[in-house]
């Protein structure tokens, strides 16, 4: 009896009908394998972003930590919109692949935010001559940090490293302007949930992770 005569197994049974359900595979009907099967089911997809949410919440307390806390997010949801191995096991692994370099990316975005919002701050005190533009300065430079680490966050792997992706990010801006500017809206929206209620930072930070797994997938001309 050829392979394709074989009766299937009761594993290979389950195996297709999740390929079928979740677009990952060959399907029953004949319906076209999806790009993106783990984003078929909205509502799991949803649950997923705010599971990803919790867990970069938690990783990134500290603060200095939220690039890495970020980039294993990232890529927890690149596995599950590609109907991968999205066990969460897996973002601790990587979170423990790169939380120390990870940390001196933290700190150094940390300082330098700190330095664009004492800018703003110095701006809108009328101390400094030309405060308009000092100001315009540094919200421009919070909006240019907040895209770095975003796609330095959406680069980053145990193999590339940090130093890579933060490399990465002039050529990643370059080819995808658009892009970037909805990393920097993505920022933005961030920033005013947790201002309007702080427990929605989970929500936000998980939107977030998302979007860097989306926007450079989208349709483009």
């Amino acid at each position: 009896m050829s392979i394709e005569q074989r009766p299937r197994t009761r594993r290979e049974e389950r195996a297709a009908d999740r390929a079928d359900r979740t677009g990952s595979g060959p399907t029953r009907d004949g319906r076209p394998v999806l790009r993106h099967p783990g984003a078929a089911g909205a509502f799991a997809l949803l649950g997923e972003v705010l599971l990803t949410g919790i867990l970069v919440a938690v990783v990134s307390l500290p603060v200095i930590t939220l690039p890495i806390a970020l980039a294993a997010g990232i890529r927890h949801l690149r596995r599950y919109v590609a109907a991968e191995d999205s066990r969460v096991a897996l973002f601790w692994a990587d979170v423990r692949a790169g939380i120390l370099p990870g940390v001196v990316v933290g700190v150094v975005a940390l300082v330098a935010t700190l330095v664009l919002l004492l800018d703003i701050d110095l701006a809108r005190s009328g101390f400094l001559p030309g405060a308009a533009v000092v100001e315009g300065v540094g919200w421009v430079g919070l909006a240019v940090l907040a895209a770095a680490i975003l796609l330095a966050a959406g680069t980053w792997t145990p193999t590339v490293g940090w130093r890579a992706a933060v490399r990465a990010i002039p050529d990643a801006a370059r080819r995808d302007v658009v892009g970037v500017l909805y990393l920097i809206a993505t920022a933005a929206f961030v920033v005013v949930v947790t201002w309007a209620l702080p427990p929605l930072f989970i929500a936000g930070i998980g939107c977030a992770a998302l979007a860097v797994v989306a926007i450079p997938a989208r349709p483009r001309r």
